[in-house]
């Protein structure tokens, strides 16, 4: 009985640490046996073994070991959980994207191994996922950078088109000001014409007075000079034909 107990006390002392123990303050009970099979198991071990089932023991994981599947496995997470942590600076950034009002990040606590993976809307949370493994972590980091850029095509295809009718709105404006431009040099143009044309009349109209004066002044004095010349040929004739002194 005694060779018995002190094998089945070895077979537990070497068991395995994943099998099941009992509680430490949780007697160990055994059958009692007989006197008729005290005596043949003393004579025939083999027939005790056979006669005496071994008991089953189920097989479990060690207190706090956990499975890579429970371990690293994507999971939502609270907004709340993470804001927390956020204000009290205990992540640390390991990647980021920004794309207008939406943003994503991935986020590493140390304390606890753990990876968030979250998705802003104006500097707000609005998603978070997390994990115990980076390698699970960075396809939903990468998922939100997607969904991040996805909402804000629109965004951006409505800056560029508020970009494009702002220059539209400047060269319109530029090329309304060099019409007006335009009209005020032409306007100033045709005034100028006028102008010109007028002074070309008074200066043609001068011309003609100038020259019929001229032509005037021209006629008195040929007549002038006739004049002149008769009375001095008149003159000459009442001049005596003195001879010479030789």
């Amino acid at each position: 009985m005694k060779s018995l107990l002190s094998r089945r006390g070895t077979l537990l002392d070497n068991a395995p640490s994943f099998l099941l123990r009992q509680k430490a303050n949780a007697p160990v009970r055994f059958a009692a046996q007989n006197q008729s099979d005290e005596q043949e198991s003393s004579e025939n071990p083999a027939a005790v073994a056979t006669a005496s089932p071994a008991t089953r023991v189920t097989p479990l994981r060690p207190i706090g070991a956990s499975t890579p599947s429970a371990t690293h496995a994507l999971q939502a997470a609270q907004i709340a959980e993470v804001e927390w942590l956020i204000q009290q600076s205990s992540l640390a950034v390991f990647r980021t994207f920004q794309s207008f009002a939406y943003s994503a990040s991935l986020l590493f606590y140390p304390r606890d191994l753990t990876y968030y993976a979250v998705l802003y809307h104006e500097d707000a949370v609005w998603r978070v996922l997390k994990a115990g493994d980076i390698d699970a972590a960075e396809p939903a980091f990468r998922h939100f950078v997607e969904q991040a850029g996805r909402l804000a095509e629109a965004e951006l295809r409505r800056a560029h088109l508020q970009a494009q009718n702002e220059q539209f709105a400047r060269l319109i404006a530029e090329s309304e000001a060099q019409v007006e431009r335009s009209r005020v040099d032409l306007q100033r143009g045709s005034m100028q014409d006028q102008e010109v044309a007028l002074r070309q009349q008074e200066v043609r109209k001068d011309l003609a007075q100038l020259e019929a004066r001229r032509v005037a002044a021209q006629a008195q004095l040929n007549k002038l000079q006739r004049q002149m010349h008769q009375l001095t040929a008149t003159s000459n004739e009442t001049v005596p034909h003195l001879p010479s002194g030789r």
